[in-house]
Formats: C-alpha cells, structure tokens, sequence
C-alpha cells in the first residue's frame, strides 16, 4: 500500500515550519519528516530519515523545490534516485509531480540544463587554459626542486664519503623524500642505460 510522506525544511530556529505542515498535511501526508537546517548543508539528518521511509509506490512531497535539494544538481539527483525506486515526487508550490508526463518533462528539462551549465564550465576552464598556455603560462604547482637544490642533492647522494641517508639529504636541501627520489632515481637510470 502505498503512502504520501511529506519533508518540511528551514533555515533557522526563527523561521516558522507551521506553512509547510499545513500545506503538507493538506496534500495527505501521513507523516511528515522535519529539518531545522540550512540548504546548503549535506547533513539534513530527518531527509535522510526520510528518503530512507519511502517504499516503492510512495509519493514523497515538499512545499518548494528548494526545501529539498541544496542546488539543481543534487536536486536531479534525488528525483533520479527516487524515479529508479519507483517513488514520485511532488512539488506543491511549483504544482510539479513527477509521476506525471509533464512533471517528468520538467525533470528532464532541469537535467538538462544542468548538464548544459557543466558543460560551459568545463569549456570555459579549457578556453582559460588554453590562453594561458598561449601566454607562456603554465597551470599546477611549482616545483620546488630548483637547479640548485638538485645540483646540491646529487652531490649529496654521491659522495661515498657521505653517510646520510635519502631522508636527510632531502631534510638538508628543504624537499620532500618523494620528491628527492623523483629527481634523483630517473637520472640514475637514465646514466645507467646509456652506460
């Protein structure tokens, strides 16, 4: 048998939950899982709560869209996650159901725009990058292994008279181990393979 959950939300303890529960309880929720949380958060412990009450055939409604996701992509998320559990979704104030033809519509919509905005985004980092590298710029960390450090490093290593181990050679020179090795191992065995 399937049942109508409902999931109120606000930000703060000021805020009043008392619109939602009314409109909730209005819409035929039997039970209604509240959070007095910010959107923003990840941890909305009676969402959770309540994502995880609903069966296959349940009809989980929010007051706004906003109340239950913390952007459109964690948004499509839940409703993709409750469209593959056989649960639907709606939406009172923006008159959305997901069990319906239009409703799905206007979920894919959303997907698709959402993945319309990554898509710019990823091509206006790869355009950024890509001017920069024109410009002589190049993207990451630098590298604190300088000539010198190396030059210093590699006379370190192989002085036979030098007792100290590849930790402090690199606590000497101001690197770390992993990064003497990187430097130092690939020159030994490039001078070993021309040998």
């Amino acid at each position: 048998m399937s049942t109508t959950i409902g999931y109120a939300r606000v930000s703060t303890e000021g805020q009043n939950l008392d619109l939602q529960l009314d409109a909730l309880t209005d819409a035929g929720c039997t039970k209604i899982f509240r959070d007095v949380i910010s959107g923003s958060r990840s941890d909305r412990p009676e969402l959770e709560q309540a994502l995880d009450y609903l069966r296959p055939g349940d009809n989980f409604v929010v007051w706004r869209l906003d109340r239950l996701g913390r952007s459109v992509k964690h948004l499509i998320e839940v409703v993709n996650d409750l469209q593959e559990r056989g649960v639907g979704l709606t939406s009172l104030q923006e008159d959305i159901d997901t069990s319906s033809p239009s409703g799905k519509l206007v979920f894919h919509i959303f997907g698709a725009l959402s993945e319309f905005e990554r898509d710019l985004l990823r091509e206006r980092t790869k355009a950024g990058l890509d001017a920069a590298r024109r410009r002589g710029r190049v993207g990451g960390r630098k590298t604190v292994m300088t000539p010198n450090k190396l030059a210093t490093a590699r006379k370190l290593y192989e002085d036979p008279d030098n007792a100290m181990t590849m930790k402090e050679i690199a606590e000497t020179v101001g690197i770390s181990r992993s990064t003497l090795y990187r430097h130092l191992v690939p020159a030994e065995k490039t001078a070993k393979q021309a040998a």
